[in-house]
């Protein structure tokens, strides 16, 4: 079960377009393969360093405060993701989703706890936690 393996359930529940990868860090492989399938994927850090090193790879990158963040960023976002987020991020990031009528799914880090009302969704082995719209 790669971590890869979460783009494709991506592409299975998100239309072609764009997509943000939310709280990205130095973990690009999801962001990588979604741009190889055709995604204009938006990767958001608010670390100078990641967002740099995402641009070197190709991604869009652009740095946001994801306890205030800038909703023009995100204009035409067809759903936000995140892989393995810090557990103080998971509730902004259900925040914007709902700001934005997208849905949202996370990848967390095996043992960390999410938020209720997610829908708990096995796919290949990856436990990933789906919020609808």
């Amino acid at each position: 079960m790669p971590i890869e393996d979460f783009a494709d359930f991506l592409t299975g529940n998100v239309p072609e377009g764009r997509i943000a990868e939310l709280g990205i860090g130095f973990q690009f492989k999801v962001a990588l393969r979604l741009k190889e399938l055709g995604y204009d994927v938006l990767a958001v850090d608010w670390n100078p360093a990641s967002v740099e090193r995402a641009r070197e790879l190709g991604i869009n990158a652009v740095r946001d405060d994801l306890f205030a963040p800038n909703l023009e960023l995100y204009r035409g976002v067809k759903a936000l993701y995140s892989v393995r987020p810090s557990p103080e991020i998971v509730k902004p990031i259900l925040e914007l989703g709902r700001k934005l009528s997208v849905p949202v799914y996370i990848l967390p880090l095996t043992g960390d706890a999410m938020p209720r009302g997610m829908r708990l969704v096995n796919f290949r082995g990856l436990a990933i936690y789906a919020k609808d719209i």
